[in-house]
């Protein structure tokens, strides 16, 4: 029987995506905690003219992997009742807030998974 690859608690990938957002110049705030080991994230980006877009990580069949997606891009305030709504269904829900007016979320960058990244194989060339 495999074993299942190890997973990065959530906390620990939250303040890691903190600090690459903060590295990137672009403002972000934990505005819910959820559970530190196995909560769902949840990225909230507020353009700054009253838009925001909401991405979460679903599991993608062709891959088997988790991958993040953008649920819905809408007014802020409709973005605001979406996270409600996830929440009052998720107490262990974790919401990330940031404020990029063009949108970037780093969430399409290697390293965003919350499972730790691999470093590739590498094959000895002996035929030199």
């Amino acid at each position: 029987m495999a074993m299942a690859e190890a997973r990065l608690a959530t906390g620990i990938w939250v303040s890691a995506y903190l600090t690459r957002l903060g590295l990137a110049d672009i403002p972000a705030y934990v505005t819910r905690h959820g559970d530190d080991n196995a909560g769902a994230v949840m990225v909230k980006c507020a353009m700054l003219d009253g838009q925001a877009g909401l991405w979460a990580r679903e599991w993608d069949l062709d891959s088997d992997r988790r991958r993040w997606v953008p649920l819905k891009q809408a007014p802020e305030r409709d973005i605001d009742a979406e996270i409600a709504r996830h929440s009052a269904r998720d107490p262990d829900l974790w919401v990330i807030e940031i404020e990029s007016r063009d949108g970037r979320t780093l969430l399409d960058q290697d390293g965003a998974g919350l499972r730790p990244q691999r470093a590739p194989r590498r094959s000895l060339d002996f035929s030199g």
